[in-house]
Order: C-alpha cells, then structure tokens, then sequence
C-alpha cells in the first residue's frame, strides 16, 4: 500500500509544480534570496505553468504541444541565467537545486506526455520521434551546465558545455581539418574496405565448410586484441599517414561483418530452401531471392557496430603517430596542454560524427528491411 502511494505521488506531474514553489522558501545563494531577484521567480513560476499545461490529454494538439515547450524552454533559460549570475557562481544554495530539481521532474512529465501521445500524421510521429531524445539531450546538457557551474568545478576536471562551445566556436578550422583527416581520410576508406572483404570472404565460407570452421575461431582470437596491440604494428607497416589508421579500421570491422553475414547466410531454413529447389532455382537464385533478404538484419547489425568502432579504431591509432592533425592527435595534445576545453570540443565532434553515421545507417536498414518483424514491430 505504501509503495503504490509513494509511486503514485512520484509519477504526478504535479509534484514539479509543489518542488518549484517549495524552491522560492530557500535562499538562491549565500545572503540571496528570490525576492531579491523578482525576474529569477519565472523559473519557478514557468515550471508550474509547464506542469499545468501537461496533463492526461493523449490526442495530439499543436498549439498545446508548442505552449509547453516555450514554457518549459523559457524556464531552462532563466534558470541558466540565474546559474551564470556573479552571486550564484561556484556558491549555487538550496533553493537554486531543488529548483533544478523541480526543471528535472518537469522534463521528465513533458517527455512521457509526449511519448503517450496519439499521433495520425506521419510528419508528425517523426518529428514527434525526434522531439522526446531532443529534449532529453537538451535537459542533460543544461544539467551538466548547472553542476558544472553551480559547484564551481575546475574547468581542468569537467569544463561546462558553454565552455566547450566557445572552444568549438574559436577552433573550427582546426577541429574540420582533424575530421577531415581522421574520418574522411582513415574512417570512411577502412570501414568500407573491411566490411566489403569480410562479406566476400563470408561468401567464401560459406561455400567451402572448412574455410568457415578455421575462419571463425581465428576471428574470435583476432577480435580479443586490444586496439593499442594493433595500432603500433598498423603503424610501422604503413607509415604515421592515414593509411596506418585505415588498416587498423580494417582489421577492427572485418570480423563483425564476417561473423554476421555467416549467421545470416545460415537464417534461412531448409524447407524454404528445398522449396526453392523444387522451384529449379539455382544456387545464386536462391541466394538473392531468399539467403541475402534474410540475411539483411545482421549485414545491418555489423555496419551499425562497425560504425562505432571504425571511429574509435582510428582515433586510438591516432595516439600512436599521426601528423599533425586529426582527432586522436588532437586528444592526446591539448591533454598535456591541460586545455581540457579543446579535448571536449574533440570529443563532441567524434560523437556527433559517430551519431550520424550511425544514424544514417538506421535509417538504410529501414528502407532496406522494412518488410522485417523487427522494423514492424518498431512502426506499430
């Protein structure tokens, strides 16, 4: 009884409305208090308004939809501006943190809000699709700011994502010419190399038993190598160029790609296969009419893994030689300039980098495999 209380009380979304007013009987900072900034009581004050908006309605209304978010977007901003204020800096006070708090339970109603809704429209369920991560992203990032700024951590442990945005901002040209070097150069060449060899070669295998049974087993050995074992070597074969660093992207994305094709290859079942036989159909008929349909979903599940470890392949190479540019050069440099910022800033354009390409990659798998349980099951 008491836990069905507590859990009923938690998922109310007017809880963020009591925190947010709670919040206004706290001081903001040492000697500060709400009444002492009348602007800074519209956060508190557009968290409940969000919280009013919100509520057990699932059909899907525009103008309902863009009054929360402007509410919900205008109270994230006051509250960053009160984070960034000279009195609250390095010395945030509890009422600024169980205001923050009240923002976290607002984001989390308008989320599951969002995420319930009953959306018609196509355009509309993706860009309903595209919101609910988005705002999450976006309340995490000004969570970060918050912490950050509020405890006034070092910049040399954890700088704020302000921070790291002026650091992006100032060094663009710099920051382009690594992704040019480290994903253009050595990320794109090897993943499409390695995952072109490892099909082929699953062909192969599955062709001839034996290459299969002495495949496998050298791929599980090769794939338990940690990258720092392959980079140093990829490095004294092809030099401190990118083609060091596509060799080792090679390597990393072969044996994904060769172990899934294999499985998918073996997907289809021998009564679909003797049907197939009984229709005359010879060996490559029934591979791309029946085998290579099935075997999609894995070809998929490779790409998209080796999409993430192509990217950390090359940067880890990059530690080991480069010249002068590309990410993990960039990294392992401004780590022993202590300029943190720059390494963030690094760092947020291989995720964003890596977000994409994969990203791409989903939406291929859906055009391609769209008539799959699993991209059904996804849409209904």
């Amino acid at each position: 009884m008491k836990s069905n209380l507590v859990r009923l009380i938690l998922s109310s979304r007017l809880l963020s409305s009591f925190v947010a007013l709670a919040a206004l009987f706290f001081p903001v900072a040492e000697n500060v208090s709400w009444m002492s900034h009348p602007g800074w009581m519209m956060g508190p004050l557009f968290v409940v308004i969000t919280t009013l908006l919100v509520n057990n309605n699932r059909d899907l209304q525009p103008g309902r939809e863009l009054a929360i978010l402007i509410s919900l977007t205008i109270a994230l901003w006051v509250g960053a501006h009160i984070v960034h204020s000279e009195q609250v800096i390095g010395s945030a006070a509890p009422g600024f943190w169980v205001f923050v708090f009240s923002l976290g339970l607002s984001v989390w109603s308008c989320t599951s809000w969002l995420s319930s809704l009953k959306v018609t429209s196509r355009v509309a369920d993706r860009l309903n699709r595209l919101l609910i991560p988005g705002l999450f992203g976006v309340w995490l990032l000004i969570l970060w700011e918050f912490l950050v700024v509020g405890f006034g951590i070092p910049h040399v442990l954890l700088p704020a994502p302000s921070v790291i945005q002026e650091a992006f901002a100032s060094s663009t040209d710099v920051l382009m010419a690594d992704f040019r070097q480290t994903v253009i150069r050595a990320v794109i060449p090897g993943f499409i190399i390695g995952n072109a060899v490892g099909f082929v070669v699953a062909l192969l295998a599955d062709k001839i038993p034996f290459l299969r049974r002495g495949l496998l087993p050298v791929g599980n050995l090769v794939s338990a190598i940690p990258i720092v074992g392959i980079a140093p070597i990829m490095v004294m074969w092809f030099g401190f160029d990118w083609q060091s660093k596509a060799a080792v992207v090679v390597i990393m994305t072969f044996f994904p790609m060769l172990v899934n094709v294999i499985a998918g290859l073996s997907e289809s079942g021998n009564m679909e296969l003797d049907l197939m036989r009984s229709y005359g159909a010879t060996y490559w008929q029934g591979f791309f009419k029946l085998r290579l349909p099935n075997a999609m979903p894995f070809i998929f599940n490779a790409l998209k893994i080796n999409s993430t470890l192509a990217l950390i392949g090359a940067i880890v190479a990059e530690f080991f030689g480069t010249p002068i540019v590309g990410m993990g050069f960039r990294i392992s440099t401004e780590v022993g300039r202590m300029n943190i910022e720059m390494v963030w800033a690094s760092i947020a354009v291989a995720a964003m980098a890596g977000s994409i390409f994969y990203g791409l990659l989903a939406v291929l798998e859906r055009r391609v495999t769209f008539w799959h349980s699993s991209v059904r099951k996804a849409h209904s």
